[in-house]
This record gives structure tokens, sequence and C-alpha cells, in this order.
């Protein structure tokens, strides 16, 4: 009885998550009330209230669990430039894949820029200690070529998101991974020839 009951739970926390993603494409989440969203889904305003104190707090129990996904794929793929970094951008377009709708609504005109700002900075903490281990004294020039690189990174995951092109999640990880990957090379040639990036 439990496992059904908790499949019926994952399945309207599902609904209304979809239906938060849709709304989100043309109104900001403070225009969003809790009867539009029921409405949109179909089901009663009771059973949202089971789950959600209000549309806030759904929005952001949708991003406590994205930012434990990632962090999870750090702890089992800890940034660096070493072989974990496939592994983790990999880990990351999985992510992205498997909740599309609410990321783009996330990433979108109508999402959260705070959300988004978490996770650069969660994966900037992450990134800068590996990288300050192999290019120790650079922290000037690195911090420059790490905010190209995110920055690039971003651009490319929001255009991703919001195309209906069939690449799939590995082709974009591998599609990155050579983008930072060359990115970090032109700056290790860089520093091994003496050349300042700024």
């Amino acid at each position: 009885m439990a496992v059904k009951t908790d499949r019926r739970i994952r399945k309207t926390k599902a609904q209304l998550r979809a239906g938060l993603a849709k709304l989100m494409q043309d109104k900001s989440i403070k225009e969003i009330t809790v009867k539009e969203l029921v409405d949109v889904v179909d089901i009663n305003r009771s059973t949202f209230y089971l789950h959600y104190t209000d549309i806030y707090n759904m929005l952001d129990e949708i991003e406590k669990e994205l930012l434990a996904e990632i962090i999870h794929a750090i702890d089992t793929h800890p940034i660096g430039f070493n072989e974990n970094t496939f592994p983790f951008i990999a880990d990351m377009f999985s992510i992205l894949a498997d909740n599309k709708d609410i990321c783009t609504a996330l990433m979108g005109p109508n999402g959260d820029s705070t959300f988004i700002y978490k996770i650069e900075e969660i994966i900037e903490e992450n990134s800068m200690k590996a990288l300050t281990q192999y290019f120790p004294g650079s922290i000037e020039d690195l911090k420059y070529s790490y905010a190209f690189c995110l920055t690039g990174c971003v651009g490319l995951i929001k255009i991703w998101l919001n195309s209906n092109g069939s690449e799939s999640p590995e082709h974009m990880a591998q599609l990155t991974y050579q983008m930072v990957l060359n990115s970090m090379t032109v700056f290790a040639d860089a520093k091994k020839n003496g050349v300042h990036l700024y």
C-alpha cells in the first residue's frame, strides 16, 4: 500500500511541476496562483495543499531537489582538470534532460535568477578549488578564464533547453567537454609560455 501511495504522490507532484513549468513560460512566479495551477493540471486545491503551502514553497522544494542532484553529481565526480570532468558534465546534462520542462522555465525570462546563481556558485566553488591546484599562482588570470567558460556553458545550456533540436544529452555533454577542455588547454599553454591573459 505504501508503494502505491508513494507512486501516487510522485505522479501528483510531477503533474504539478509540469503545470508550473507551463505557466512559467508566460508568467513570473509571483503572478501564478494555486487556483490557476490546479486548474491547468486538473487536480483539487486540497490535493495541492497536501504537499505544499503555496506556489513559492513548491518552487523552493523543486529547486532544492535539483540542487541536491547537482551536489550529488559533484560528490560522485569531483570537478577538476582531470578524468572526472567529462562524467560530471555528462551527469549535468542528464539532470537537465530529466528535468527539461522545469529547467527551461527556471532559466527562461520568467525564471529564477537566484537559483541559477546558486548553481553557478556551487560549481564555481568546486571548480576553482580544483583548478587552483593545477594552476598555482594563477588565480587572477584563472578567474577570468573560468568566467569565460562558465558563461559560455550557461549560454549553451539555455539554447539547448529552448531548442527543439534532436541533440542528445550525451552529444551536448561531449560538445561542452571539448569546449571546456580547449579553453583550459589554451589557458595552460598561455601560462607555460608566460602570456598574461588580461
